[in-house]
């Protein structure tokens, strides 16, 4: 390519000055002398142009091609339907038309909603990344293949930086179905024992009007209600116990609609509990009674009411009531009236010296079966005739005294079962045999009659049972000698942990269950632990989002633990399923945003492509998978880039500069001839117009 340069040999102000005053006296001269001025003009116009020292460049150029991006959308809502059969069918005729079309590159570019956190479809991220390594020139436009929702689209066309038309062909049909739940208020914890409240609203496009909505807590039905379409909805949801609490909240299906899997929406509410409210009741003072108070009193969230039996009724040595205690013993307000505040009752050696009436230990069996839990922690006094075994508790404890008390020093045992037991399982210094921890020096034999022994004592004597009685937990302790680990006795014991993992049982801390499932979701990988006090468990039921249920078998692990890890095969809440029990793992966000809204709209993206000079419009037929491309046309000018059945690209015929050669005009031999020409013309035509003249100045 061949094109003029100029290198001025002066400043180039100095140079327009002189060629105006070159011009100036060339248009002085000819109005003044006439024609013969005009080779003195030519000499004034050689001489400026040799002062701007013009040169021939020849440029060789390599023409390069214009970058079409071509953005094809395959997230999950454009898989609903025909949508996939559609995108597909256009892609391959977006191809086909672009190979006919001289000068471009296509670059394809597939999105799907699996990348990166998997919230939403990113398509102009990756319209942005294709085109990044090209200069603004080279692009020719842009070409999306999509349902029309995309969840990164930006404000303007000054924001999403294409100097090209932007097309957008979009798939789905113009009567599509679809109803969907919007959560406008989601709590994420909650206070154990309270209501929270969770609104929403259910819109549709092509329903009736009404909806029918279910909510499960943990897979169990809870509530059931109907509601109208695009009103706001509140639904209170009791928090049941402490831990992830999940709720789901599902409206009924229409006929014929894109997809159920926005029919549903999934909370997870931690729940928390306010305060545990223990009460302690110790009978005759003992050195270990300071253990249990101490343990209780360190916990923050346990609020803790303390009685001690100071005086049997049966001794009387004439000390007045109101010096033996502050207060009087509220029994009624606390067995009766107030019971059911209560999340766990110890008895502490306690002998039934009549202090309580029987009417109250009928109390205490109903609380514990509605739900509570009770603590008996054993000395001498059981195995005697005030037991506690021989009031109506007996019903609901899991052992019952054989009426001896073995005085003798021995060290506790972690039984088989105590080895898969949350409580017991991993006590420090249970990992060798003997175990590394002190001696004990008493206990009470009992004959076991219901739940699980974890502790053995001389003998394989059971030493700490575990019962679930009903809603409810009971757990015996055949020995008042724990204290002895807390005060350091031969070295000690792990008091700490085994004292405050039955407590915290006891009040039915989620992560202390023996029989419990539970899923987390990492990434893509389901991790499954089953807890569980029997040998083989059965394998785990994974059911997907899509409803597909599949069997996966459990490895061993620690006792009492078995495990699996499972990949999810695409995003939404997995329900794990096993013996009863249920857990769930939410693979991507709990309502990902990809199948919030499915219905697919050309003019969500219209003003955007528009706006650059492109187009938006819908590409499917109302049905089936057929399709409807535009033509494809290479536009060198102008501003609209789009026609009723005809799509554009900007054409820019760039090119790479492999070589470039100069060759100056005016400077050497080539200049001074054309200077000295264009003088001696201006002379020879001055001199002959004299010579012309003087014959008649001599007539």
């Amino acid at each position: 390519m061949w094109s003029v340069s100029l290198a001025p040999l002066v400043p180039l102000p100095l140079l327009i000055g002189l060629s105006l005053l070159a011009a100036v006296a060339a248009g002085v001269a000819l109005v003044l002398a006439g024609r013969s001025a005009i080779l003195r003009a030519l000499a004034l116009v050689v001489l400026t142009i040799a002062l701007a020292d013009p040169s021939l460049v020849f440029e060789d150029r390599e023409p390069v091609k214009d970058v079409v991006s071509v953005v094809i959308d395959r997230s999950g809502s454009n898989r609903l339907a025909d949508r996939s059969a559609q995108t597909q069918a256009a892609q391959a005729e977006v191809e086909r038309q672009l190979r006919g079309v001289a000068g471009v590159e296509p670059r394809i570019v597939e999105v799907t909603d699996t990348q990166g956190s998997g919230d939403g479809t990113r398509l102009f991220e990756a319209l942005a990344a294709s085109i990044a390594d090209v200069p603004s020139e080279r692009v020719a436009g842009a070409i999306v293949i999509t349902d029309g929702l995309t969840h990164d689209a930006p404000a303007n066309a000054e924001a999403l930086g294409l100097r090209a038309p932007l097309h957008v062909l979009t798939t789905g049909r113009n009567a599509e179905i679809d109803r969907r739940i919007v959560l406008l208020d989601s709590p994420r914890f909650g206070i154990v024992g309270k209501d929270q409240v969770i609104r929403l609203r259910v819109l549709d496009k092509g329903g009736p009007g009404r909806a029918g909505l279910t909510i499960r807590r943990d897979g169990e039905v809870i509530a059931r209600r109907e509601v109208t379409v695009g009103e706001t909805v509140q639904v209170p949801v009791r928090i049941d116990r402490g831990g992830p609490n999940v709720v789901e909240i599902e409206a009924s299906p229409l006929e014929n609609e894109l997809t159920l899997a926005n029919n549903r929406a999934v909370i997870t509410i931690d729940g928390v509990r306010d305060k545990l409210r223990v009460l302690l009741v110790s009978g005759e003072p003992h050195p270990g009674e300071r253990t249990w108070r101490n343990l209780l009193k360190a916990d923050a969230n346990v609020d803790l009411v303390h009685f001690t039996i100071l005086r049997p009724p049966e001794k009387q040595d004439g000390t007045p009531i109101n010096e033996l205690s502050l207060i009087a013993f509220p029994t009624r307000e606390l067995f009766q009236v107030k019971i059911k505040e209560f999340d766990l009752i110890i008895f502490d050696r306690y002998a039934n010296q009549s202090i309580l009436p029987l009417l109250y230990f009928d109390n205490i069996v109903r609380y514990v079966r509605d739900g509570g839990a009770l603590l008996v922690a054993a000395g001498p006094e059981y195995a005697g005739a005030q037991s506690l075994a021989r009031t109506p508790l007996g019903q609901i404890l899991p052992a019952l005294p054989d009426g001896s008390v073995i005085d003798e020093a021995y060290r506790a045992q972690v039984s088989d079962p105590g080895r898969r037991h949350p409580v017991t399982r991993d006590l420090p210094g249970s990992e060798v045999q003997p175990p590394q921890w002190g001696e004990w020096l008493r206990m009470v034999g009992a004959r076991a009659r219901s739940g699980s022994t974890v502790m053995t004592g001389p003998g394989d004597r059971p030493l700490l049972m575990l019962a679930r009685e009903q809603k409810g937990r009971v757990a015996l302790f055949l020995s008042d000698h724990a204290w002895l680990w807390a005060r350091g006795f031969r070295d000690g014991g792990p008091y700490l942990d085994l004292l405050r993992r039955l407590s915290h049982w006891l009040m039915k801390e989620p992560e202390l269950e023996e029989e419990a499932l539970r899923a987390t979701a990492r990434g893509r990988t389901i991790e499954i632990e089953r807890q569980t006090l029997g040998d083989n468990p059965a394998p785990v039921i994974v059911t997907g989002p899509d409803g597909n249920p599949r069997s996966v078998p459990l490895e061993p692990g620690r006792p009492g633990l078995f495990s699996a890890r499972v990949q999810a095969g695409e995003f939404g809440l997995h329900r794990i399923s096993a013996d009863n029990l249920t857990a769930f793992a939410s693979v991507g966000p709990e309502n990902p945003r990809e199948l919030m809204e499915v219905v697919s709209d050309p003019t969500k993206l219209q003003a955007l492509a528009e706006a650059t000079g492109g187009s938006s419009r819908r590409i499917g037929q109302d049905s089936g998978s057929a399709i409807s491309v535009p033509r494809i046309v290479p536009v060198r000018s102008g501003s609209s880039f789009a026609g009723s059945d005809w799509i554009g690209l900007r054409i820019s015929d760039s090119g790479i500069v492999r070589g470039v050669s100069i060759s100056p005009l005016f400077i050497g031999l080539i200049g001074l001839a054309l200077l000295f020409g264009a003088l001696v013309a201006g002379w020879l035509g001055e001199t002959g117009r004299s010579f012309r003249r003087k014959p008649d100045a001599a007539a």
